[in-house]
């Protein structure tokens, strides 16, 4: 039994949520390659070799894969996986993942079984569904199991120790039915939500963008990623990049610090499984009171800057 690991990455470097991902394959068991695509992709080449539990990496070092346009690599992961026999074919659930991996599902005729939080067998998952208020358990008899990862399922493997051969793809898949336009990044020097040991987010009791600031400040004191509500996106006081939830991103730090969030269901799905949840309310009724580990019931404008200090 073969998998292969389509990996998130910047070229430079492994994004974490692939040694999450390689810790699922490792659950399912058998060999484990991992795919890099991009140009200029060898120091993440090099980082995927030294995970621990893959016994190979193979590089598609090319411009049709600089920026991961799922119409050029859906093709090229078919392609492998029928040369080599792979019988599961993973990746993150991340923003890449979601996008190729139903093309990859399609061409190979296969179901896509997303998300998955645990692994009961090689041919038996569980994932969430109803935003997280039920867990599916699902059987594929699918020749090959197209499954997207997510992250906070599984504990990352060791990203070094391994030792894995590292072998180049000459297969160059360019559909040139689409193009890269640009790209706009934030750059705010905090670390990424997804990835964050810390999470302090604000719902819409911060009642406009600028009172933000106070979060920001908080942040950077904790070293931590700084998230919103759906509610706080929708109102335009931060960027949609920041929204955790069920159509956001999903986190799991360590510590999680909700500020002025109601707790609605949708958010509750992308924050839950935080190792320690911190929630600051003025209403002592609020649902997020129900999942926090320890609460505060109080005006946030008072009570942020008197835990900053006290930092």
């Amino acid at each position: 039994m073969a998998i292969l690991v389509i990996a998130e990455h910047s070229n430079a470097a492994l994004n974490g949520a692939t040694l999450n991902t390689v810790a699922a394959a490792k659950a399912i068991g058998g060999d484990i390659h991992v795919l890099i695509t991009g140009q200029g992709c060898s120091g993440a080449a090099e980082a995927a070799a030294k995970a621990e539990g893959v016994s190979k990496v193979l590089v598609a070092d090319n411009a049709a894969y600089a920026y991961q346009l799922p119409e050029n690599v859906a093709p090229l992961v078919v392609e492998l996986t029928k040369t080599n026999g792979y019988t599961h074919v993973l990746a993150p659930a991340g923003s890449n993942g979601k996008n190729f991996m139903p093309r990859i599902a399609a061409l190979l005729d296969v179901d896509q079984i997303s998300e998955i939080i645990a692994v009961e067998s090689p041919d038996t998952f569980k994932r969430p569904i109803y935003a997280g208020n039920a867990i599916a358990t699902v059987q594929s008899s699918a020749p090959v199991k197209v499954i997207t990862v997510r992250a906070t399922g599984f504990d990352p493997v060791a990203a070094e120790g391994g030792s894995a051969a590292i072998e180049a793809v000459s297969s160059v898949q360019d559909a040139g039915i689409s193009r890269f336009v640009n790209e706009e990044l934030a750059t705010t020097g905090r670390p990424d939500l997804g990835a964050a040991k810390v999470v302090v987010s604000g719902g819409r009791g911060l009642q406009n963008g600028d009172n933000f600031k106070i979060l920001y400040s908080l942040a950077d004191k904790l070293g931590a990623a700084v998230g919103a509500s759906r509610a706080a996106v929708d109102a335009g006081f931060v960027p949609n990049d920041m929204q955790v939830g069920q159509t956001g991103k999903i986190v799991a730090p360590q510590l999680y610090i909700a500020v002025g969030i109601s707790g609605a269901i949708q958010h509750l799905a992308g924050m839950k499984d935080s190792k320690v949840i911190v929630a600051i309310n003025k209403d002592e009724e609020a649902p997020i009171f129900q999942v926090a580990d320890y609460g505060l019931v109080g005006d946030l404008f008072e009570l942020i800057p008197e835990i900053e200090k006290s930092l």
